[in-house]
């Protein structure tokens, strides 16, 4: 590294530290409420397969599953602000005409399993996705008095399998920010102590879950949505491999270069509901998947990457991630009698670099970051900063920076070649080093669920979770307890492309071994 490589590191750095003291000072004297505690109602520790095989067998009714997870959201939801907008009383309805098929006997179970494999069980929607007669604003003051009028692609299959949903849950503002905060709805806080972010853009939709308010969720990824919030809240998500699940029906949606990156996915809290949700939410692109296919662990070549080898834009590694993965590792070796293979991949440090350069491929063809803040008008992100320091602009900070830096992306565009070479380069080396057998694990995140506006010092702490979007890999993030401070801990496991079986495979053996999901404590 250069002279002047150094020096800005050095003062990059030096800024980060200060301004995490500058926060954590701030946080310690926050009104932030208290964290919820564990649920008690036992039906909402059930799988949602379970809830869906005893409801169809009329041992269970879905109105008073549904009525649980009212309850619980109205009992969590006041502290955590993850739920922005309910249908409960439509759900109650639904959930009552569920009773009264089952009731009817009016079809063998063995087709009520087959048309209706999640049959009268809660579900939640980020609120990027249409679900008709609920927001769907993204986080934009511009859209708030928006009603959908019909249902998002995976809406309308978990619908139709069965699922009831609840009502939406918050993001970030335009999807575009690891913490979900925005000027319509507000902050969510983490369950896990209130202090803490809950990710983005999917945080809502993670925090919910992770609460025991919802059972199974709807999320959205191009850069770590579903993986990030999954990872801060405890639970598990899953980022597909690209075209499966379809993506029509959010906002924003991708466009370009973009369209590869972004993918539509599960949020669980327990992994052995991720393969069915996922089947359908792809519909008949499940059938790619091999996703009833039986997976021989032993058979497995596994291999292990600590860290991102070193982005200069990018934290350190948290000592307890570091030791977790260790024990994954550990427990693989000596529970499969597998050898696993530590490696090095150069390449990684530039995870950012290429997960950015990919997404401005498109320069000035496609909408921008700052064309749909502005809704179409002209909009000056320098002027909006100068605004927000005045309090007076409609968005958020980090979405405003997002403009600022987006303006600047085109400026080099034979660095920004020479970056989507090493992508294509990286995605050449990882497909052949995984093949159709090789897992690879790998950090979800360089720190464990950050306090609240921390991740403004470490903005690109993302590229964890980003560079896979660029690659097309599919990756499955694994809960793995609490840190010592109460904090879930996690890790991605990641697959070459169509082997997303085998992530989720792993994540259920895994779950086994390490107790999945783990109820918040009071904090």
């Amino acid at each position: 590294m250069s002279a002047l490589g150094r020096a800005v590191t050095l003062l990059l750095r030096t800024f980060s530290r200060l301004f995490l003291l500058l926060v954590r000072a701030a946080s310690c004297f926050s009104r932030d409420p208290p964290t919820p505690g564990p649920p008690r109602d036992p039906l909402l520790l059930i799988p949602a397969k379970g809830l869906a095989e005893r409801i169809r067998r009329g041992e269970l009714k879905s109105s008073v599953v549904v009525q649980a997870y009212i309850s619980r959201i109205k009992e969590v939801n006041p502290a955590l602000n993850a739920l922005v907008c309910d249908r409960f009383e439509e759900a109650l309805c639904e959930a009552r005409a569920v009773d009264d098929l089952v009731a009817s006997k009016a079809e063998d179970k063995a087709t009520m399993e087959h048309k209706y494999p999640l049959l009268g069980v809660p579900v939640t929607v980020k609120e990027a996705f249409a679900l008709q007669g609920m927001p769907q604003s993204s986080g934009l003051i511009s859209r708030q008095a928006l009603r959908s009028t019909t249902d998002a692609a995976v809406v309308s299959r978990l619908k139709a399998a069965g699922a009831i949903p609840l009502g939406v849950t918050n993001c970030s503002e335009l999807c575009m920010w690891y913490e979900s905060s925005n000027n319509v709805y507000g902050k969510t806080r983490n369950p896990y102590n209130s202090k803490h972010i809950v990710g983005g853009s999917s945080g809502g939709e993670g925090c919910i879950l992770g609460a025991a308010g919802s059972v199974i969720g709807v999320g959205s990824d191009i850069g770590g949505s579903i993986r990030m919030p999954a990872f801060f809240n405890g639970i598990y998500g899953h980022k597909s491999t690209p075209g499966i699940v379809p993506n029509e029906g959010q906002f924003p949606n991708a466009h370009g270069s973009r369209i590869d990156l972004l993918c539509t996915g599960p949020m669980c809290r327990y992994a052995e509901d991720l393969p069915l949700v996922l089947k359908v939410m792809a519909g008949k692109n499940s059938e790619k998947l091999s996703l009833d296919q039986d997976v021989s662990l032993r058979s497995l070549r596994f291999f292990t990457m600590e860290n991102d080898g070193g982005c200069l834009f990018v934290s350190s590694m948290d000592k307890e991630l570091i030791q977790v993965q260790k024990q994954v590792v550990q427990h693989l070796e000596t529970s499969l009698g597998v050898s696993v293979q530590p490696i090095n991949i150069y390449n990684m440090r530039y995870s950012f670099q290429i997960w950015s350069a990919v997404m401005s491929l498109d320069g000035d063809q496609g909408e921008s970051f700052t064309d749909l803040m502005s809704d179409g008008k002209r909009m000056w992100p320098s002027w909006e900063l100068l605004k927000w320091l005045f309090g007076l602009s409609k968005h958020t900070i980090p979405a405003i920076g997002l403009a600022l830096t987006e303006s600047l992306a085109n400026l080099n565009p034979q660095g920004n070649a020479k970056m989507v070479q090493k992508g294509k380069n990286l995605k050449e080396e990882l497909n052949t080093l995984l093949g159709d057998d090789g897992v690879l694990i790998y950090p979800s995140h360089p720190k464990i669920a950050p306090r609240h506006h921390e991740p403004l010092a470490w903005p690109f702490n993302f590229a964890y979770t980003g560079i896979f979007n660029v690659l097309g890999l599919p990756v499955t993030q694994c809960p793995l307890g609490l840190s010592q401070a109460g904090l879930p801990l996690g890790i991605q496991i990641v697959s070459s492309q169509y082997n997303d079986h085998l992530t989720l495979a792993v994540a259920q053996h895994l779950e086994k071994a390490f107790g999945g999901w783990a109820p918040p404590r009071n904090v």
